[in-house]
């Protein structure tokens, strides 16, 4: 697991690549984006647009500075029925072993394999995502935990600190191809935030868009293998300044992947995680 960086100073060495941010919808309108893209096209219907600039994404593999964990003993990742059955308890232990956390409820999770030219965005062939930004608001986190977790435990549980994280990791080969850029938190300023509503068939639910800021540092761990896994923050209860609140992220074309490598495959759990 990448544990967080202490420095991503310009002294890290690293690459210029191309992000996506969001621009505000011009007539200031919220922000929208409906969940399933058009089956002809593969693009998602929104009211806001995307701009992309050129970064530094600082390679923090060249610092030493990440931790292999065990190999997941779950590998095939071929049907959500065997991913929840194997996967997603021993995630469960992996999690509390990082963490320190009492409780790990993880409810639901993400396989996406590139494949240039697919235009079918439907859930079981979600595609890296090209786009900055946040998993979670602090509504949408409370709502998941009102939608998981039994109504008699929620005062207790809503009492004491909770996070969403999203557990991130390649399967099956190293992800050299897009791999995944997070912004340093101490580096984003709330600002560059932009409330969007997801419109899904049969529910609404939302997250943000990130702006382009040239204050923000980006990093990466170029080429994680099934080995390695990627803790995101989505979302931290405690706010009182002693801790990051969120890891702003998105997939990114890195000009140094290898042309032989293969299209990147990837698992994201995410998880309600509870402590004492």
């Amino acid at each position: 697991m990448a544990p967080s960086s202490s420095n991503t100073s310009a002294a890290v060495p690293g690459v210029t690549a191309s992000l996506n941010f969001v621009i505000p919808p011009t007539d200031g309108a919220p922000a929208y984006q409906k969940i399933n893209a058009a089956k002809e096209t593969g693009v998602r219907e929104k009211n806001f647009a995307l701009a992309a600039h050129e970064v530094t994404v600082h390679d923090l593999r060249a610092t030493g500075t990440i931790q292999r964990t065990r190999p997941a003993r779950h590998t095939c990742f071929s049907d959500d029925a065997s991913i929840m059955k194997e996967y997603y308890p021993e995630s469960v232990e992996l999690i509390k072993k990082r963490t320190g956390a009492a409780r790990v409820i993880i409810f639901d999770h993400t396989i996406r394999r590139r494949r240039p030219g697919q235009l079918d965005d439907s859930p079981d062939r979600r595609q890296p995502l090209a786009q900055a930004h946040l998993d979670q608001t602090p509504i949408s986190a409370l709502a998941r935990v009102h939608k998981h977790v039994p109504s008699a435990e929620l005062p207790t549980l809503l009492g004491k600190r909770f996070q969403i994280l999203n557990l991130w990791r390649p399967i099956h080969h190293p992800a050299h191809d897009w791999p995944l850029a997070l912004c340093d938190f101490r580096s984003f300023d709330p600002e560059d935030l932009i409330l969007v509503s997801l419109v899904y068939p049969d529910r609404a639910g939302e997250t943000y868009g990130v702006k382009y800021n040239s204050k923000q540092r980006w990093v990466y761990f170029s080429g994680l293998e099934p080995e390695d896994a990627i803790l995101i923050k989505c979302y931290d209860s405690l706010q009182d300044g002693s801790a990051a609140l969120y890891g702003p992220h998105t997939a990114f074309c890195d000009p140094k992947t290898p042309a032989d490598a293969p299209l990147r495959e990837s698992i994201e759990l995410r998880a309600l995680v509870f402590y004492n």
